[in-house]
């Protein structure tokens, strides 16, 4: 049975003392009865302080991005190597917002997930169609496309990946993709990855990314291929993340 995991993106948001306490209240929050896994990827800037200031056993931390390179005259990126040294266990790949502002596309991404995953990083992958492709009812085509470099890529460990369906459409507007839509979205990329790594399909865990929230949480994670959640603007809240932590462990 895949354990559930609910990880919150705190995006270009945060300050060093809202880093302290938002974590103290996160990590405070989770008790016994939260089974899901709990992770947090913060700015560059805070990593440091957001790994010191958790014990790393309810709550692990992780980075928005990471460079594909390992070294070298790159200003301004970050190697997988440095996340993993300051402590770093999660490491998104492919959010919707580096795929559209940073014009990343798919043979990069690939590339940082293999970064990742050189440097014991567990790297969570983003997919997502926008609007227009939706109405075009394009969706699973677009998915299709930008899973197919990291699925048919060797030297991806797909046992050690994390993928997370954001409908981009459904990020920051307030929108959010029915229990049914979502579902059958999830099921579609564990179909994908059955067809070509077989049974090791059943373990990947799939999150949801589209304005998750304490309301629409519980029918979301009810959905038979939805093992978790990728959480943008409630996980600011600490009382809202810790609520979809709950409801993840139902």
């Amino acid at each position: 049975m895949r354990q559930p995991l609910v990880v919150g993106n705190w995006k270009m948001n945060g300050s060093l003392s809202l880093t302290s306490e938002l974590l103290h209240s996160i990590e405070n929050g989770i008790d016994d009865k939260i089974s899901s896994s709990v992770g947090i990827c913060v700015p560059f800037v805070y990593l440091a302080a957001a790994v010191t200031g958790v014990s790393g056993i309810k709550l692990k931390i992780g980075a928005q991005t990471v460079s594909e390179h390992v070294s070298g005259a790159y200003t301004g990126e970050v190697s997988a190597g440095m996340l993993a040294e300051l402590g770093c266990h999660w490491v998104l790949v492919g959010h919707s917002e580096r795929r559209m502002y940073f014009k990343e596309g798919n043979d990069v991404l690939v590339l940082k997930a293999i970064a990742a995953q050189k440097s014991n990083l567990e790297p969570i992958y983003c997919v997502g169609e926008t609007a227009d492709e939706r109405k075009a009812g394009d969706t699973f085509k677009v998915i299709e496309s930008q899973l197919a470099a990291l699925l048919n890529n060797k030297e991806i460990d797909l046992s050690k990946v994390v993928l997370a369906y954001e409908p981009v459409w459904a990020i920051g507007t307030g929108l959010t993709a029915s229990p049914e839509e979502a579902q059958e979205v999830h099921a579609f990329i564990r179909d994908l990855i059955k067809q070509k790594a077989g049974d090791l399909a059943d373990n990947v865990q799939i999150l949801y990314g589209g304005s998750m929230n304490p309301s629409n949480a519980e029918s979301l994670l009810q959905q038979n291929d939805i093992d978790g959640g990728l959480i943008g603007g409630a996980s600011l809240d600490a009382e809202a993340f810790i609520s979809i932590c709950q409801k993840a462990s139902i």
